[in-house]
């Protein structure tokens, strides 16, 4: 009963958060989620990275717009086989029961359903696996990522700096992001990451600590 409780009062304060937050205002008069999130140049042969999927409803969206080759990482046990069982006929999309990082090892997850967090702590949580992302990319021989979705409270930043200090990002069509504040320093962090995604993306929707795209050049 009190771990209900205690999920509820973290809704009502994050819904609390978002009603008086500008950027997450007009991210909802723009229909973000339903236009900017989904219209890309892809295709069937388009290889999708989906780091965080939760129940999959996003990279269903793009499944059914493009038919592309969708990857989804998602650390969580209960999502994982939702989504694994969502997808489970579909060839084109594969469902990882891990998530994504710049080292591979295990952590502690803490539960807060699409706020899920290494980086949030509560009384409800679980051992999951993180793999290096570049240890993927090289084990499956990806050589370009038309479109990398991440969504992974907090663990954004690593993630990126990862993808930079391999110099893997020239070879990233695409990167969509949601940046979190929940670590320190997240402002500084973030800009600091901008400034080098600028070295060769830029910019086609800024809605920040809500959603932003970098297109390559």
């Amino acid at each position: 009963m009190k771990s209900h409780i205690k999920k509820i009062l973290r809704v009502i304060r994050r819904l609390k958060w978002h009603l008086f937050d500008p950027e997450y205002l007009r991210w909802i008069d723009s229909d973000g989620d339903m236009t900017l999130r989904l219209n890309y140049r892809l295709n069937r042969k388009s290889i999708v990275f989906d780091v965080g999927g939760y129940h999959g409803q996003w990279a269903s969206d793009i499944f059914a717009k493009y038919g592309s080759r969708i990857f989804i990482f998602e650390p969580v046990d209960e999502y994982a086989k939702m989504i694994t069982k969502r997808f489970e006929l579909n060839t084109n999309i594969t469902a990882y029961h891990f998530g994504l990082g710049d080292t591979s090892r295990e952590i502690t997850i803490s539960h807060d359903e699409d706020a899920s967090s290494l980086y949030r702590n509560n009384d409800d949580n679980e051992i999951a696996k993180i793999v290096g992302i570049m240890d993927f990319i090289r084990q499956k021989k990806i050589k370009k990522i038309d479109l990398l979705k991440i969504n992974i409270e907090g663990g954004e930043y690593e993630l990126l700096d990862a993808l930079l200090h391999a110099n893997f990002i020239p070879s990233i069509e695409n990167i969509q992001v949601q940046f979190h504040r929940c670590v320190k320093d997240a402002i500084q962090h973030r800009q600091s990451i901008r400034l080098q995604l600028q070295k060769t993306h830029k910019v086609t929707y800024d809605f920040p600590f809500i959603w932003e795209n970098w297109k390559k050049k």
